[in-house]
């Protein structure tokens, strides 16, 4: 088992428990207790009481969510009194109790939070608590925007969410100042001052929506049409323009930059893609700066056959087995009497160690689930038992490195410019995709897959390096550089970098090398003990969260942990309970992608020569060549001290 799928397994924190409401506290006579947030342990009391604002249509016939016009005439945007609506709503009802701290907003009100909802109702709900004049600001109403914006795909496709969303614009579908609430929903008639505040609140949504996604938008098609058509349609609504001029044209700069697809368009002849000429592993140059890929992005990839002759097809990342199988056919003229005949080509992924696995015709992204030293071979089912890995993955040849002639700072420096690179690659939805599998599956996560690739690589490059330097005095000066390019990562708060190298001392391949440890100064082994204790994951890596929780950005986490806490999220509670979203997990699970983007809120800004001995450990640092075969790297450590335990 992989190291990080071993860390990914162990058990997790529990999360936080909000304080109960004091015993005997009753609401007053006549008022309405505020509703609650979601447990994520237990259902809520009554699954019909009505989320927020809204509640059933009287006569108790269908269930829609009735907006009405506020009882009291609109303030005016420019209006500098003080206090929220609600202040104003408290003057004109009779007085009732504070709410317990279990029930208050995350800004710190004394609002009612966002109670769970039906997916269908929730972005109504949204809509409802955007203030007017804010765009987005106060009664929780901001962090709520950004919790569903991040999470939307667990419970609602992307699609579905734009399309409830065009919905909820008025003068969207219909005439005579009416829109549809949601599908199947009969349509609600707004009054001037009414509609205008629904509108500035769907302008807020979509806005966040599209300063989120971006990029990731390029791939979504028909969810790049909804957007086209709620565009045109502000941007043909005149009684916008002179009350929110500076967010029109932040819309319309955010449509132009993302480019969007639309399915029945063809696309623009001068676009280029972006070709990969080398091995997906080393897609770019070794010194030019890294840029993130989408699933349409095309690269060039060779495929093996059983006597370790290869074809080098083009295909696009998202690429099915099936696409794959088909390019590979057609470079090989395979005709289709071979195919009838029962000798249809299979596509197998091929371990350093010999592992075999066969793709499914139907699996997508296969090139970012590939191992480090894994290659793709394509046989008939009749020469599967054959295959073996290539003769350069197993083959070892000991020698001197670039590590042994560069020092420690610039191997240390590089290790973090290079991993930021990648960090900054990732979209913050990747995470979600990553860990709950969304409409987007695997096909948006392939820089984050990359940075997993990279983390596992620079665990085996330690080993590697160590067990090929067969002198003791050389071995032992090559782990004391090591521990010092930890302790400066560390200092760079390149936590990924300085967690890979201590992961990969801990090998046990490593471990056990007796004499070289004996050989390794006093001050370097208590200083690889405090670097042991950091990484403990004991109470769930308490040590390390308390020293990551001081340090201010730029830093790169360790973001395999993360992704473990996300997976406990996604397991310890449902996403809906009894047909309601639970708004908490989402807001769980937005604070911890939140978390990511604090960590790159700054640029990283390190001084690096462009020397040729620094362009030189600069390309060693980006094409590490490494043993991923534990059987390979024990064997090596055997020969080198055979009697160390």
């Amino acid at each position: 088992m992989k190291p990080l799928e071993k860390l990914l397994k162990k058990p997790g924190s529990h999360l936080p428990v909000r304080p109960a409401a004091p015993p005997g506290q009753v609401p007053g006579p006549g008022s309405v207790p505020a509703p609650r947030r979601q447990s994520l342990s237990r259902p809520p009391a009554s699954p019909e009481e009505p989320a927020g604002p809204a509640g059933p249509v009287p006569g108790g016939e269908g269930r829609w969510l009735e907006l009405r016009p506020p009882e009291a005439p609109l303030r005016s945007p420019e209006d500098p009194s003080p206090g929220c609506d609600r202040e104003r709503d408290r003057e004109r009802e009779p007085p009732s109790p504070e709410p317990p701290p279990a029930a208050r907003c995350c800004c710190g009100c004394g609002c009612a939070p966002a109670a769970p909802a039906p997916p269908e109702r929730l972005l109504a709900a949204l809509l409802d608590r955007l203030p007017a004049a804010e765009h987005g600001r106060g009664c929780g109403a901001e962090s709520l925007l950004d919790d569903i914006v991040l999470t939307h795909s667990l419970f609602l496709p992307t699609e579905r969410f734009l399309q409830q969303l065009h919905q909820q614009y008025p003068g969207g579908h219909g005439a005579g100042g009416t829109f549809v609430l949601a599908a199947g929903s009969p349509p609600a008639r707004w009054e001037e001052g009414s509609g205008l505040r629904r509108k500035r609140a769907v302008l807020a949504v979509l806005l966040h929506f599209l300063d989120t996604y971006k990029g990731l938008l390029q791939e979504e098609e028909s969810a790049g049409k909804v957007i086209k058509e709620l565009y045109l349609l502000i941007m043909k609504d005149t009684s916008l323009y002179h009350e929110l001029e500076d967010e029109i044209i932040k819309l319309h700069q955010l449509v132009e930059t993302v480019e969007l697809k639309v399915a029945d368009e063809t696309p623009p002849p001068n676009k280029q893609v972006k070709p990969l000429f080398r091995h997906f592993r080393r897609i770019d140059s070794c010194l030019q700066t890294r840029v993130a890929f989408r699933g349409s992005d095309e690269i060039f990839c060779r495929v093996y056959m059983p006597d370790h002759s290869y074809v080098t097809i083009r295909s696009r990342l998202s690429a099915s087995v099936q696409d794959i199988l088909a390019s590979v056919t057609e470079k090989l003229q395979y005709s289709e009497e071979q195919s009838a005949r029962g000798d249809a080509l299979i596509l197998v992924t091929m371990a350093s160690s010999g592992e075999k696995a066969v793709l499914q015709p139907s699996e997508e992204c296969v090139f970012t689930t590939l191992g480090i030293n894994s290659h793709l071979f394509a046989c008939t089912r009749d020469t599967f038992d054959s295959l073996v890995p290539l003769p350069e993955e197993i083959q070892v040849v000991p020698g001197d490195t670039e590590i042994h002639r560069a020092e420690p700072e610039d191997v240390a420096n590089h290790l973090t410019a290079f991993h930021w690179e990648l960090f900054r690659c990732i979209h913050e939805v990747e995470f979600v995709d990553y860990v709950f599998h969304g409409e987007r599956g695997r096909r948006e996560t392939a820089n984050l897959e990359l940075l997993l690739q990279r983390c596992s690589e620079v665990q085996h490059w330690v080993g590697t390096e160590l067990l090929l330097c067969e002198a003791l005095g050389k071995r032992a000066h090559l782990l004391k550089k090591l521990i010092k390019i930890a302790a400066i990562c560390k200092q760079n708060q390149d936590m990924l970098s300085f967690y890979a190298i201590v992961i990969g001392l801990n090998n046990a391949a490593i471990s056990r090398l007796r004499l070289t440890w004996e050989k390794l100064p006093g001050k370097f082994k208590n200083l690889f003990r405090k670097f042991e204790n950091l990484t403990d994951p004991c109470r769930n890596h308490k040590t390390y969260r308390e020293v990551l929780a001081k340090m201010k950005p730029p830093l790169i986490p360790f973001v395999p942990l993360i992704l473990k806490d996300l997976t406990f999220l996604h397991e310890g509670s449902k996403t809906l309970v009894d047909g309601l979203v639970n708004v908490e997990k989402l807001h769980c699970i937005a604070e911890k992608v939140r978390t990511v983007r604090k960590y790159r809120s700054r640029p990283l800004c390190l001084e690096l020569e462009a020397s040729p001995a620094q362009l030189q450990t600069k390309a060693y640092v980006r094409q590490l060549r490494v043993i991923d075969n534990q059987n390979l790297l024990f064997e090596l450590s055997y020969k080198l001290e055979p009697g160390s335990q």
